[in-house]
This record gives C-alpha cells, structure tokens and sequence, in this order.
C-alpha cells in the first residue's frame, strides 16, 4: 500500500480565470494567504511562479524551527501552476494550483497536494492526523480569503468609474494594517507608493515630512491613506508619552493635509485614521459617526487629528476620516496580546460589562478599499462590525475557540495599578458603536459573527479534501 496521501479542495471564484490567475502570479500572494496563526516567514524568494523559481520558507512544527524550500515546476497561464518541495518536513510534497474557467466572469480553483510523511508508517502513526488537519485549515483560511479579496475585484470590475489600476499611497506601510493593505492592492492590480518619515531610500518613497519638495511626488497619485502614528498601547501614558501620541498624529497630518493642498493635481481621496477613542466612555448609549466626542486624552487626541485634515478638504479633496475599533488579528494587536492568558484560563477585564466594538483586520483593508473607490464615503465613519459585544461576550468567546474556560477575570484595580490611565481608556472604556456609514454605501462585512471571525484566524475552521 502506497504512504502517499492527497488532499483536493476547489472554490469558486467571482471573476475570469485570467483575473484569478493574475492574483495568484503576482507579488506578494504567498504573503497574503500564509494564515496569520502560522509562525511562518518568507526567508527567501524571488516572487516569481517561473519553473526554477525557488521559495525558502522557515516555519515552527512543535515549536521547533524548520526550513521548507520549494521549487515551481510548472507554469502554463491563466491554467496552473506547480511547486515541488526541496527539502523540509515532507518525505514529498507536490502542490498543483488549477484554474478553470466557468463563465466570463466566473472560475474554478483547484488545489491538489500529494505528500508523504517523513520516517514511513511511524511518520504517519504519530504525525499524519497533526499534518492532515494543519492543511484542512490552512486551506480553509487560504479560499475564504482569496474569495473574498476577488469580491473587491469584481466589484471594481462592475464600476465604469474604476475601469483602471489606481496608485495609492500609504503612510505607515510597515504597520500591521499598512503592510496588509499594501499587499491586498498590489494582488488587485493596483500600484502603491510608500510614504515614509525619513529621507526616501527608493525612487518611489515619498518623504513627506522631509525639507525640500519630495512631496511633489504624490502629484498625481489617485488616493492616499493616511496610518501612520506612535502606537497608543506601548507604553504607560506619561506626559512625554502623551505629547508623542498627540504630535505625530496631529501634527505630522496636518503637515501632510497642507502639502497635499499645494498639489497641482491632487489626490482625489485622503483615507486618514483615527480611531473610535473619539466617542470615549459611554455605556451602553448606541454610537454613530453623527454621536458627539467624548471626554478625556484619546477623544481630544481623536477631534484634533480629524480637525487637522481641514486643509486637505479646503482643497476639495474627499477626506474619510477612518475610526478604527478593536482590530482582530493573532498577528498583533489586542487579539495577539489577549491569546496567552485566555490560554491560561483568563477571563473578562474589569466587569466585563464594557461594551468592545471589533473589526476583522479584513474588513479594515476592505472597508478601505470601498473608502477609495466609492465616492459617496466622505467624513467621518466607523470602522467596526455591526455586531459589538460586551467584553465578557468577547473573552468567553474566545475562550470557547481555544477549547478552554474564562474563569479568572482581571480586576480593574489590577489593570489600573500596571498600566495607569491606559487601562480605562483602552480596556475599561464602554463604547456600543454601529457602521451606520458603512452601511448605508454598500460595504459587504466578510465577518459579522465573533466566534466565526476567531475561528477563521485562529485556524479552527477545516475545509475536507473533496477528492
């Protein structure tokens, strides 16, 4: 009897098998679609499909390193494509990528995996069931998300107004939501400019804050989006700290917002962050972006950065403020520092009654897409699930994910004695907010349900091999 397995799953996709193909070929996509819990790295690549090309992979498996290397094997556009594996866990592996059209704007993609394990039948008595479900999950996570992603394709596909690639760019491109962004918009065809602090170090960086008129560069340019900034969770909020939360987003904005005014072609869109801190502690009073500002440091942070890109709309140019809440992904953030201790048997923080309004980081990048591409997003508008939860919600939830309980809740006193004013203005904080503005022009939330969100970045969601 052969020790060879195979695994086969299909999705289909809503755009022509040239589209979906071209997603896949293009730079960047094995960064996308490697799952966010995996501890994997691109170590090497040339980002190319071309047969010889060669992947370098290190990744963990017991918590022990491991290099994988892949070599393309074959190559036939928009049809397949064909890796083989090296060296790395596998006795064998060979992944074959097919794409069949089903209709002019519809196609088929199939993935196949032969593989064997390494050490023969122990290989597959001890590690066989370990690997079979690492794959069923991976490539649940990899088609929902490549779905998903070509969704926004064809969207912009269907949009006369958005008939050609756009160049955006991006401050904050190193960031967990920049780095993301960037690469969804190069997979869909779109060209992305980095706007850095610093002197640029390539042609195409733009050195906003820089002397002289490097900013000139973003003439031209059909949207930038604005995320830079000191993150607000890092340190204790000391007076210095403070001042270095409240200038690098208002003021660096406002230099920027008044560069881009001077452009003699301008962007027709600034998507600038802010964040639901604008509404600070409200209970569980129903928030929309028409809801006033709050009270204390992250509301008055929050007014004066959205205020400091007037110069931007006196120019008339479109300007989204966005008002991220809690982003989800094992990837960093609040979720990545909350998955220890609810491995731990943790719990809620404080009572747990405070209300948390949470986005996938997936509708961050797509509701930022929309806010490119969709003129009627203008202002303010909140970017959250409609669905938000109580933080008790939030850490049974995630709990229930983890196949553990949330049975040690933390004291606010505790939290207020290790972090200070931070803790009742990022933890404690109650804030009920709906995306009234997001609903009203047309975002398709691809996450509404937590548990269903967790489960998807967390790996817990299997697709079976349908061959």
């Amino acid at each position: 009897m052969s020790d060879e397995h195979r695994y086969v799953a299909e999705v289909s996709l809503p755009v022509s098998v040239d589209q979906a193909f071209a997603y896949h070929d293009r730079p960047g996509a094995l960064d996308r679609l490697i799952p966010p819990w995996e501890s994997a790295r691109i170590e090497r690549s040339d980002r190319s499909l071309d047969p010889g090309s060669e992947v370098e992979l290190v990744t963990k498996i017991a918590g022990i390193p491991v290099r994988w290397v892949a070599q393309h094997t074959q190559y036939d556009p928009p049809h397949l494509f064909e890796d083989v594996q090296l060296s790395g866990p596998f006795a064998s592996w060979l992944h074959r990528h097919e794409f069949q059209s089903t209709g002019e704007h519809s196609s088929q993609m199939r993935d196949e995996i032969r593989y064997r394990m390494p050490m023969g039948p122990v290989g597959n008595a001890l590690g066989h069931a370990k690997a079979r479900a690492t794959i069923e999950s991976m490539f649940a996570y990899r088609h929902r998300t490549t779905s998903d992603d070509l969704k926004l394709l064809a969207k912009e596909s269907a949009d006369a107004h958005n008939a050609k690639p756009l160049t955006v760019a991006i401050s904050g491109s190193n960031g967990l939501v920049g780095s993301r962004l960037q690469t969804l918009l190069s997979l869909l065809g779109h060209q992305t400019r980095d706007i850095v602090r610093g002197d640029a170090k390539n042609i195409d960086d733009v050195a906003v804050w820089s002397e002289g008129d490097d900013y000139r560069k973003l003439g031209g340019v059909d949207a930038v989006v604005h995320l830079a900034g000191k993150p607000i969770a890092d340190d204790r909020w000391t007076e210095e700290v403070r001042r270095e939360i409240r200038d690098s987003r208002v003021k660096k904005t406002r230099e920027l917002c008044e560069k881009l005014a001077r452009l003699d072609h301008k962007p027709r869109v600034l998507v600038c962050a802010s964040a639901t801190g604008f509404y600070g502690d409200r209970g569980d009073e129903v928030l929309s972006e028409s809801s006033c500002a709050g009270e204390g440091f992250l509301p008055d942070v929050c007014q004066e950065w959205e205020q400091s890109c007037q110069a931007a709309v006196d120019a008339g140019i479109r300007v989204v403020h966005a008002r991220f809440g809690i982003v989800l992904t094992p990837a960093g953030g609040a979720l990545a520092k909350m998955l220890t201790p609810a491995k731990l048997f943790g719990g809620s923080l404080g009572s747990g009654k405070q209300w948390w309004s949470w986005i996938a980081i997936d509708d961050v990048l797509g509701a930022i897409h929309h806010s490119i591409i969709d003129p009627a997003v203008q202002g303010p508008v909140n970017f959250v699930s409609p669905t938000p939860v109580t933080n008790r919600e939030f850490a049974k939830t995630l709990a229930d994910v983890l196949g553990r309980a949330a049975v040690f809740p933390a004291p606010a006193f505790g939290l207020r004695l290790a972090l200070g004013e931070m803790a009742d203005a990022l933890l404690l904080a109650s804030a009920r907010v709906e995306p009234q503005r997001l609903n009203e022009t047309g975002y398709e939330f691809r996450f509404t349900n937590l548990q269903d969100t967790l489960r998807h970045y967390l790996g817990r969601h299997r697709c079976a091999s349908v061959a």
